[in-house]
């Protein structure tokens, strides 16, 4: 376990936060640190064809050892760390045999890991838990299922014994701001089916998530001196809280669970003459979606015969659809991963995504991609950590899963 922590700290210290603001390929050019790194480290460990491209994608494969017809297997994971909270100058913290009392993760900040607030810590009781210093995320969202998917390889390669198929890897940059998948080159790839390793509970098997769509509105407003106002100011900014008003109050993230999709008002900024709202729609169900989107519409038509047509513009856009329709005529690979975890002692817990996943787009382009666990929770901030015994199981899983690819 010690190999797979040493591992997991080198990598959570390179700081890679993507830039959802950013034009470039990759948005940051520090993830291709990194990338970089990887490359030499899957050589080591008997990759020899690793590389990165120009798009900061690195491809790496294991031939097959065996002249069974073998499907080709493939494992990825995502180089870069959210926005939402700082990444650089990661210093990770190895809080061992975990009491089942409070975590003190920064006395100063008062960041504290507590099971009265993260129940789930009640059952890592004995365990070594992994956090920042406080000051940052962790990064355990992705670099722990980069160092799962590096550990297992480095555990198959050296022991030849295990018969397998071609496995292919690929670590992408940009996943956190919904590019992961803009460059994935799949004919390159050239894997039957693949796992995404970037979930978080331990036994966690994600084959459906939301469809997703993006609202962009603009509001025209017309400026006037408010002196002489009466009848004649249509102020933006008020324009826009009068719009938010009439979504729907409780079909929000914060009062929706399970399979239950929301409105979520993403950004508001305006002034009289103009203002802007941004929203993300989600749903499992396509209809519901849909549903959603005829909301917004709605509203905007009941604004613009207020104020005028040319006063409220609407942008709707589709971005990822429910990966479910394209993994459920391959269920064999649910039921391998599902047969792997339980293996390894994992009790497989068949949850869906309430976000979305490289894995999703990836499945609609011709590469099936369920989602496995890490053992990291929290992720996007202060309060991340990673259970290294976790680690070690998802590293097990995914060899286990290449073991049972031979039958």
């Amino acid at each position: 376990m010690q190999n797979l922590i040493d591992r997991f700290i080198k990598y959570a210290k390179i700081h890679t936060t993507s830039d959802e603001e950013s034009s470039t390929v990759p948005s940051t050019e520090i993830q291709k640190n990194l990338g970089k790194i990887l490359v030499e480290d899957l050589k080591e460990i008997g990759l020899l064809d690793a590389y990165i491209d120009d798009k900061g994608y690195v491809y790496a494969s294991l031939k097959s050892n065996t002249d069974k017809n073998l499907k080709k297997i493939g494992f990825i994971a995502h180089m870069d760390t959210s926005p939402a909270a700082k990444g650089e100058g990661v210093e990770p913290q190895i809080h061992e045999n975990y009491d089942g009392g409070d975590i003190v993760v920064n006395k100063e900040k008062n960041i504290v890991l507590s099971p009265n607030e993260f129940e789930i810590l009640s059952d890592k009781i004995g365990k070594t838990i992994i956090t920042s210093d406080g000051t940052t995320l962790l990064g355990a969202d992705n670099k722990a299922g980069i160092t799962e998917i590096i550990e297992a390889l480095k555990f198959i390669v050296e022991n030849p014994d295990i018969e397998h198929s071609d496995i292919k890897v690929c670590f992408t940059p940009d996943e956190e701001i919904g590019r992961g998948a803009d460059y994935f080159d799949v004919e390159k790839f050239d894997a039957d089916f693949a796992y995404t390793v970037d979930g978080g509970e331990i036994g966690e098997l994600e084959y459906e998530n939301f469809n997703a769509a993006g609202v962009n509105i603009k509001i025209i407003g017309k400026s006037v001196h408010p002196g002489y106002a009466y009848g004649v100011m249509i102020n933006a900014a008020s324009v826009a809280s009068e719009f938010h008003s009439m979504v729907p109050k409780d079909e929000v993230p914060e009062k929706t669970k399970g399979y239950e999709g929301f409105y979520m008002l993403n950004s508001m900024s305006g002034e009289v003459d103009q203002a802007k709202l941004s929203y993300i729609l989600r749903d499992f169900d396509l209809e519901k979606l849909e549903i959603k989107k005829n909301k917004i519409r709605e509203i905007a038509k009941t604004l613009q015969q207020k104020y005028g047509e040319d006063r409220i513009l609407v942008d709707i856009k589709d971005s990822y659809y429910n990966m479910r329709e394209k993994i459920e005529p391959v269920m064999y690979i649910v039921d391998l991963a599902k047969e792997s975890m339980k293996q390894a002692d994992v009790e497989p817990k068949v949850v869906p995504i309430r976000g979305g996943t490289d894995g999703a787009r990836l499945s609609y382009m011709g590469l099936p991609t369920p989602n496995l666990f890490t053992g990291g929770y929290n992720f996007h901030g202060y309060y991340e950590y990673a259970v290294a015994e976790e680690m070690l199981k998802a590293k097990e899983v995914i060899v286990n899963i290449v073991k049972n690819n031979n039958k």
